[in-house]
Protein backbone atom coordinates (compact mmCIF):
# COMPACT_ATOMS: atom_id res chain seq x y z
CA UNK A 1 0.00 0.00 0.00
CA UNK A 2 2.95 2.41 0.87
CA UNK A 3 4.85 1.68 -2.48
CA UNK A 4 1.03 2.41 -3.99
CA UNK A 5 1.00 6.15 -2.79
CA UNK A 6 4.74 6.75 -3.18
CA UNK A 7 4.50 5.84 -7.13
CA UNK A 8 0.62 8.28 -6.55
CA UNK A 9 2.52 10.87 -5.18
CA UNK A 10 5.23 10.83 -7.44
CA UNK A 11 2.87 10.90 -10.59
CA UNK A 12 1.20 13.75 -9.37
CA UNK A 13 4.16 15.87 -8.62
CA UNK A 14 5.05 15.07 -12.13
CA UNK A 15 2.00 16.30 -13.64
CA UNK A 16 1.72 19.42 -11.77
CA UNK A 17 5.41 20.51 -13.04
CA UNK A 18 4.62 19.14 -16.36
CA UNK A 19 1.58 21.66 -16.50
CA UNK A 20 4.01 24.58 -15.16
CA UNK A 21 6.12 23.94 -18.45
CA UNK A 22 8.75 21.98 -17.17
CA UNK A 23 10.62 19.98 -19.79
CA UNK A 24 10.60 15.80 -19.21
CA UNK A 25 11.97 13.21 -21.93
CA UNK A 26 10.93 10.64 -19.80
CA UNK A 27 8.81 12.06 -17.07
CA UNK A 28 8.36 8.60 -15.28
CA UNK A 29 12.30 8.07 -14.57
CA UNK A 30 12.35 11.42 -12.66
CA UNK A 31 11.85 11.68 -9.47
CA UNK A 32 10.88 14.85 -6.86
CA UNK A 33 10.23 15.68 -3.08
CA UNK A 34 7.15 17.51 -1.99
CA UNK A 35 9.41 20.78 -1.48
CA UNK A 36 10.93 21.17 -4.82
CA UNK A 37 10.77 24.42 -6.34
CA UNK A 38 11.69 25.05 -10.12
CA UNK A 39 11.48 28.24 -12.21
CA UNK A 40 10.59 28.66 -16.51
CA UNK A 41 12.19 26.99 -18.75
CA UNK A 42 13.80 24.35 -17.10
CA UNK A 43 14.86 20.83 -18.77
CA UNK A 44 15.38 17.54 -17.00
CA UNK A 45 16.58 14.27 -18.74
CA UNK A 46 15.72 10.78 -17.95
CA UNK A 47 16.73 9.59 -14.73
CA UNK A 48 17.47 12.81 -12.18
CA UNK A 49 16.96 12.57 -8.83
CA UNK A 50 15.51 15.42 -6.75
CA UNK A 51 15.88 14.96 -2.98
CA UNK A 52 14.46 16.95 -0.18
CA UNK A 53 14.91 20.54 -0.03
CA UNK A 54 16.19 21.77 -3.85
CA UNK A 55 15.10 24.70 -5.51
CA UNK A 56 15.82 25.63 -9.63
CA UNK A 57 16.07 28.53 -11.43
CA UNK A 58 15.17 29.85 -14.77
CA UNK A 59 17.05 28.56 -18.27
CA UNK A 60 18.52 25.46 -16.42
CA UNK A 61 19.40 22.61 -17.30
CA UNK A 62 19.82 18.61 -15.77
CA UNK A 63 21.24 16.43 -17.62
CA UNK A 64 20.52 12.23 -16.97
CA UNK A 65 21.82 10.67 -14.11
CA UNK A 66 22.11 13.48 -12.04
CA UNK A 67 20.82 13.28 -8.24
CA UNK A 68 20.56 16.62 -5.79
CA UNK A 69 19.59 17.29 -2.34
CA UNK A 70 19.41 20.39 -0.35
CA UNK A 71 20.88 22.35 -3.18
CA UNK A 72 19.90 26.10 -4.61
CA UNK A 73 20.57 26.21 -8.58
CA UNK A 74 20.10 29.93 -9.71
CA UNK A 75 19.61 30.57 -13.44
CA UNK A 76 20.97 30.11 -16.81
CA UNK A 77 22.98 26.64 -15.34
CA UNK A 78 24.20 23.30 -16.74
CA UNK A 79 24.14 19.72 -14.78
CA UNK A 80 25.25 17.02 -14.99
CA UNK A 81 25.40 14.30 -16.70
CA UNK A 82 26.15 12.04 -13.54
CA UNK A 83 26.36 14.80 -11.30
CA UNK A 84 26.16 14.75 -7.62
CA UNK A 85 25.06 18.14 -5.53
CA UNK A 86 24.62 17.67 -1.66
CA UNK A 87 23.12 19.62 1.14
CA UNK A 88 24.48 23.25 1.42
CA UNK A 89 25.32 23.52 -2.32
CA UNK A 90 24.67 26.86 -4.07
CA UNK A 91 25.10 27.42 -8.10
CA UNK A 92 25.38 30.90 -8.87
CA UNK A 93 24.03 32.12 -12.35
CA UNK A 94 25.70 31.47 -15.40
CA UNK A 95 28.26 28.39 -13.24
CA UNK A 96 28.31 24.86 -14.98
CA UNK A 97 28.99 21.51 -13.20
CA UNK A 98 29.76 18.83 -15.83
CA UNK A 99 29.65 15.09 -15.77
CA UNK A 100 31.11 12.92 -12.42
CA UNK A 101 31.35 15.96 -10.18
CA UNK A 102 30.48 16.09 -6.46
CA UNK A 103 29.75 19.46 -4.78
CA UNK A 104 28.94 19.51 -1.07
CA UNK A 105 28.29 22.52 1.20
CA UNK A 106 29.95 24.87 -1.33
CA UNK A 107 29.01 28.33 -3.30
CA UNK A 108 30.16 28.50 -6.98
CA UNK A 109 30.49 31.54 -8.40
CA UNK A 110 28.81 33.06 -11.35
CA UNK A 111 30.41 31.70 -14.82
CA UNK A 112 32.65 29.32 -12.95
CA UNK A 113 33.26 25.58 -14.37
CA UNK A 114 33.45 22.51 -13.03
CA UNK A 115 33.48 20.36 -15.83
CA UNK A 116 34.10 16.64 -14.92
CA UNK A 117 35.72 14.65 -12.76
CA UNK A 118 35.88 16.88 -9.67
CA UNK A 119 35.04 16.96 -6.02
CA UNK A 120 34.84 20.37 -4.28
CA UNK A 121 33.57 20.17 -0.53
CA UNK A 122 33.30 23.11 2.49
CA UNK A 123 34.57 25.59 -0.45
CA UNK A 124 33.60 28.79 -1.73
CA UNK A 125 34.48 30.10 -5.60
CA UNK A 126 33.97 33.05 -6.75
CA UNK A 127 33.33 34.18 -10.45
CA UNK A 128 34.94 32.96 -13.52
CA UNK A 129 36.75 29.79 -11.73
CA UNK A 130 37.80 27.24 -13.80
CA UNK A 131 38.69 23.74 -12.19
CA UNK A 132 40.15 21.69 -14.00
CA UNK A 133 39.83 17.66 -14.75
CA UNK A 134 40.31 15.39 -11.66
CA UNK A 135 40.55 18.29 -8.60
CA UNK A 136 39.68 17.88 -5.41
CA UNK A 137 39.56 19.74 -2.52
CA UNK A 138 40.56 18.00 0.91
CA UNK A 139 38.67 19.00 3.37
CA UNK A 140 38.55 16.67 5.82
CA UNK A 141 41.96 16.27 8.01
CA UNK A 142 40.87 13.35 10.01
CA UNK A 143 39.32 15.46 12.93
CA UNK A 144 37.08 18.26 11.17
CA UNK A 145 35.98 19.71 8.37
CA UNK A 146 37.99 22.38 7.15
CA UNK A 147 37.48 25.09 4.54
CA UNK A 148 38.92 26.12 0.51
CA UNK A 149 38.72 29.44 -0.72
CA UNK A 150 38.77 30.33 -4.42
CA UNK A 151 38.60 33.83 -5.43
CA UNK A 152 37.65 35.35 -8.82
CA UNK A 153 39.75 34.47 -11.99
CA UNK A 154 41.37 31.49 -10.44
CA UNK A 155 42.58 28.59 -13.00
CA UNK A 156 43.12 25.21 -11.33
CA UNK A 157 44.78 22.79 -13.59
CA UNK A 158 44.07 19.41 -13.91
CA UNK A 159 44.57 17.05 -11.16
CA UNK A 160 45.55 18.92 -8.75
CA UNK A 161 44.47 18.42 -4.96
CA UNK A 162 44.21 21.67 -2.39
CA UNK A 163 44.74 21.20 0.98
CA UNK A 164 42.44 22.77 3.20
CA UNK A 165 42.73 25.30 4.75
CA UNK A 166 43.70 27.28 1.93
CA UNK A 167 43.05 30.18 0.28
CA UNK A 168 43.90 30.77 -3.51
CA UNK A 169 43.96 34.64 -4.22
CA UNK A 170 42.31 35.98 -7.38
CA UNK A 171 43.63 35.37 -11.22
CA UNK A 172 46.48 32.86 -10.06
CA UNK A 173 46.68 29.34 -11.75
CA UNK A 174 48.01 26.42 -10.56
CA UNK A 175 49.91 23.90 -12.36
CA UNK A 176 48.38 20.73 -13.08
CA UNK A 177 49.28 17.78 -11.25
CA UNK A 178 49.91 20.39 -7.49
CA UNK A 179 49.05 19.34 -4.31
CA UNK A 180 49.04 23.50 -2.90
CA UNK A 181 49.23 23.13 0.99
CA UNK A 182 49.70 26.72 1.29
CA UNK A 183 47.96 30.42 0.42
CA UNK A 184 48.51 31.08 -3.06
CA UNK A 185 49.32 35.10 -3.78
CA UNK A 186 46.94 37.24 -6.65
CA UNK A 187 48.48 36.86 -10.24
CA UNK A 188 50.87 33.67 -9.46
CA UNK A 189 51.82 30.47 -11.34
CA UNK A 190 51.48 27.72 -8.29
CA UNK A 191 53.12 24.79 -8.61
CA UNK A 192 54.09 21.68 -7.28
CA UNK A 193 55.85 18.84 -9.29
CA UNK A 194 58.82 16.16 -8.19
CA UNK A 195 60.87 16.73 -11.48
CA UNK A 196 60.84 14.05 -14.52
CA UNK A 197 63.76 11.71 -14.79
CA UNK A 198 64.70 8.98 -17.42
CA UNK A 199 66.71 5.95 -16.22
CA UNK A 200 68.58 4.74 -19.53
CA UNK A 201 69.08 0.80 -20.27
CA UNK A 202 66.08 -0.12 -17.20
CA UNK A 203 65.43 -3.45 -16.63
CA UNK A 204 62.41 -4.95 -14.98
CA UNK A 205 63.51 -6.88 -11.77
CA UNK A 206 62.63 -10.55 -12.43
Amino acid sequence: MKQINLKNIQSKLRNKFLKKGVKMIAPETVFFSRNTKIGKNVTIEPYVVIADNVSIGNNVKILSFSHLEGVRIENNINVGPYARLRPGTVLKSGSKVGNFVEVKKSVIGNNSKLNHLSYIGDSNLGKRVNIGAGTITCNYDGVKKNKTIINDEVFVGSNSSLVAPVKIEKKSIIGAGSVITRKVSKNVLALTRAKQIEIKNYKKKK
